[in-house]
């Protein structure tokens, strides 16, 4: 969950909108999003709504078994 939070908090800080903007556009909170940018977790609710408004998505890649 850490690699997610963290590429959502450099999606905030690098795409030219303010907090409040992104808090209106999005529906999350303003203090859910403070929490974020404080290094705090958030539900994975808020994750999936952030993830959805800037566009991303988590994608589950296939382990290579060893010995094969």
């Amino acid at each position: 969950m850490n690699m997610i939070i963290e590429t959502i908090r450099k999606h905030i800080e690098t795409c030219g909108k303010t907090r409040y903007r992104i808090c209106k556009e999005s529906g999350v909170s303003e203090a859910q999003l403070c929490r974020l940018m404080k290094g705090k977790t958030v539900t994975a609710e808020t994750a999936e709504v952030l993830l959805q408004y800037f566009g991303l998505e988590i994608v589950s890649k296939k382990r290579a078994k060893k010995g094969r």
